[in-house]
C-alpha cells in the first residue's frame, strides 16, 4: 500500500471536485446535440445553460457573456486576437498570454510593450501607451500577487485603452466582479478549481467586438464554432458553484498560509518569500533559500510525500529560471531556488505539519546546492 501523499500544488491544477465529476459522468448521458430542438438536444442544451449561469455567478458576469473554449489559453489568444497595434503587458503575465502576444505582434508589425513591475511583483499599468490593448492578470500563478485589475480598468477607459485579464488562479481564492473591473475581457480555466481539464471560458464584456478564432457553426452565439463538450461544461459549472462557496473558506486557507511561512522562516531566517509586501491570494506561498536548488527541493519534497512546484517548468517538465521573477528583478541565485506551495479548499493543518517538517529536514543545514 502506498503512503498517503500531502497535496500542495493546486495553483498547477485541482483534484477533481466529487460534484465536478458526478455531473461530468451524468452529463454523458446527454448525448443530443445541444444545437438541435429535440427533447435530446433541448437536455444537452439546459446543461450548458445551467453551467453558464454558475459561472456567470462565480465572477460577476451576465451569462450571455460567458463564452466556452477548451481552456484559458485558447481564451487568452482569443482576446490577443483582438486587432492592435501597440500591446502592453508585464514580464510577470504567463506565458499563455506572452507567447501569443508576441507571435500576434510579429505577424502584424506591431509592437510589445513592456511594463515595469516592482520587487514585489506589482505592475505599473500607467506605463502603457494611450489606445493599446493592455494585458494584467488578476493574480499570478507563482507567487499569488495580485493586481489592482479594477484600477486598472478606470485608467484604460479614460486612456483609450482596452483592458484584457487572466483570472485563471483567482475564482474561488478572491471574489470577482467582472461589472466592475472594467475589462473588456477575462480568462477563466476549470481545472483550477476542480473542474475537468480541457475546458474554460473567455468572458466577453457585453458590446466588447471580437472576431471568432474558429467559424463554421453558429455555437456559443456564433463566437465559437464547434459542437459543444457538454459534458466538460457540465463539469466546469459544478466546480464554479463549489469554488463560489469556497470563498467563505478564505480565511481558514489564509491562516494555513501564513503558520507556514511563520515556521518556514522560524526554522530558516535567511529564507525569503516573495511577495509578502504585496497583496497576495490566500493560498500562496512563493518561498526561496539561496543556495538550494528548487529542482533539487522540489524532488526531496516529491520523495517525501509532498507535491509542490518550482518557480517555473516547460512542457517537458525541466525546471528553468523563472521568468516572473526575472521581471521582478530576484537574483538569479534567488529566482533559481524559488518554490511555490499553494493551497486548496482539502488542505489541512496536518499537511502545513508534514511541510513544514519536511522543509527542516530538507533545509535545516541549507546543503543542496542551486
Amino acid at each position: 500500500m502506498s503512503a498517503p501523499r500531502t497535496y500542495l500544488d493546486y495553483n498547477a491544477t485541482a483534484p477533481l471536485r466529487t460534484e465536478a465529476r458526478d455531473a461530468v459522468v451524468a452529463a454523458l448521458d446527454a448525448f443530443g446535440n445541444a444545437s438541435s430542438v429535440h427533447a435530446e438536444g433541448r437536455r444537452a442544451r439546459s446543461l450548458i445553460d445551467e453551467a453558464r449561469e454558475a459561472i456567470a455567478a462565480l465572477v460577476g458576469a451576465d451569462a450571455s457573456e460567458i463564452v466556452f473554449t477548451s481552456g484559458a489559453t485558447e481564451a487568452n489568444t482569443w482576446a490577443l486576437s483582438a486587432p492592435w497595434e501597440r500591446v502592453a503587458l508585464a514580464g510577470v503575465e504567463h506565458d499563455s498570454v506572452r507567447a501569443p502576444a508576441t507571435a500576434f505582434a510579429t505577424a502584424r508589425g506591431a509592437e510589445v510593450v513592456g511594463l515595469p513591475v516592482s520587487s514585489e511583483g506589482i505592475v505599473d499599468f500607467t506605463a502603457a501607451p494611450e489606445g493599446a490593448l493592455l494585458v494584467l492578470q488578476l493574480a499570478n500563478n507563482e507567487t499569488g500577487v495580485l493586481q489592482d485589475v479594477a484600477a486598472a480598468g478606470l485608467w484604460a477607459t479614460e486612456n483609450g485603452a482596452r483592458l484584457h485579464t487572466d483570472a485563471v488562479q483567482a475564482p474561488g481564492r478572491v471574489a470577482i466582479d467582472f461589472r466592475t473591473l472594467g475589462a473588456a475581457t477575462m480568462s477563466l480555466s476549470a481545472h483550477k478549481i476542480g473542474g475537468p481539464k480541457g475546458i474554460g471560458a473567455l468572458v466577453v464584456g457585453s458590446g466588447v467586438a471580437l472576431d471568432p478564432l474558429f467559424t463554421g457553426g453558429g455555437q456559443e452565439m456564433r463566437r465559437r464554432a464547434g459542437t459543444e463538450n457538454v459534458a466538460a461544461i457540465a463539469g466546469f459549472g459544478a466546480a464554479a458553484r463549489a469554488a463560489l462557496r469556497d470563498l467563505e473558506n478564505a480565511p481558514r486557507i489564509a491562516a494555513l498560509r501564513d503558520r507556514l511561512e511563520a515556521e518556514v522562516l522560524a526554522a530558516t531566517p535567511e529564507a525569503i518569500v516573495i511577495g509578502s509586501g504585496a497583496p497576495r491570494l490566500p493560498n500562496t506561498s512563493s518561498i526561496a533559500l539561496s543556495g538550494v536548488s528548487a529542482e533539487t527541493l522540489v524532488i526531496k519534497l516529491d520523495l517525501m510525500g509532498l507535491a509542490v512546484s518550482a518557480g517555473a517548468a516547460c512542457s517537458s517538465g525541466k525546471v528553468g529560471e523563472s521568468h516572473v521573477l526575472r521581471a521582478m528583478g530576484l537574483r538569479s541565485e534567488i529566482a533559481n531556488s524559488a518554490i511555490r506551495v499553494s493551497l486548496g479548499p482539502e488542505t489541512t493543518e496536518n499537511d502545513i505539519a508534514a511541510f513544514v517538517a519536511a522543509w527542516r529536514r530538507i533545509c535545516g543545514g541549507a546543503s543542496l546546492a542551486a
